[in-house]
């Protein structure tokens, strides 16, 4: 019988965790099959990664919570963008990262789902980085990001800089192949007016990639912090 990520996702929780509920395509088909089990009787609550997830979940009868409202995140659910060996990602193109990583780093358990595209030799093998950067400080961050060669491009929607859920901007950089992303995690994040990075380092634990009609497992384990 086929089996999709998500309904192999939904078989990671148990009746009354919370879980944290990602952005993008992936994280939608997730949010979708929890509601099916959520009006079928199942019991959660979720954090939304998103305004357009929150407003998925509620149409769905998802009670919903804030990261403050619960005492810790027991899952993270979420797709990615670049998915190494290592299970280093790269994500942001939907441009929730700020809020996707601060869900992912408040859950015991962090699960990533994606298909066969998504999974890469070295992380900066699609070319591209999203930063989200606050307005005040987006003339410094592109002007310090070009000096990299990065080629950095402030993301627009309808003739406007796109504004996250945070009230700040996208940068999207045009990068090389990382080898070493931590050292790029380190050197950005010191950066004045960058607010994070699309770079989620040693913070996956499982990742489902969709294959045809299977679904295949990544485990990484990681020390607790």
């Amino acid at each position: 019988m086929a089996t999709s990520i998500a309904e192999h996702a939904l078989s990671l929780i148990d009746d009354g965790a919370v879980v944290g509920l990602g952005s993008g395509r992936a994280a939608r088909n997730f949010v979708r099959a929890l509601g099916t089990r959520v009006q079928a009787g199942f019991r959660i609550r979720g954090v939304p990664t998103s305004q357009a997830t929150a407003d998925l979940a509620h149409s769905l009868g998802i009670p919903l919570c804030r990261p403050d409202e619960v005492g810790r995140i027991d899952i993270a659910v979420d797709g990615a963008d670049e998915v190494d060996p290592s299970l280093q990602l790269i994500k942001g193109y939907g441009g929730a990262l700020v809020r996707e990583k601060i869900v992912a780093a408040s859950a015991t358990r962090f699960v990533i789902l994606v298909g066969q595209e998504k999974l890469v030799p070295v992380l900066g093998s699609r070319g591209k980085l999203p930063l989200e950067v606050l307005p005040f400080g987006s003339a410094l961050c592109l002007r310090l990001l070009d000096g990299f060669g990065w080629r950095p491009q402030l993301r627009e929607e309808n003739g406007e800089p796109f504004t996250t859920d945070n009230g700040n901007y996208l940068v999207d950089c045009h990068i090389p192949l990382l080898p070493s992303p931590a050292t790029w995690e380190q050197k950005l994040s010191a950066m004045p007016g960058i607010v994070g990075t699309g770079l989620f380092l040693d913070m996956a634990h499982t990742v489902l990639i969709q294959t045809g009609d299977t679904v295949q497992v990544r485990q990484r384990t990681r020390p607790d912090p």
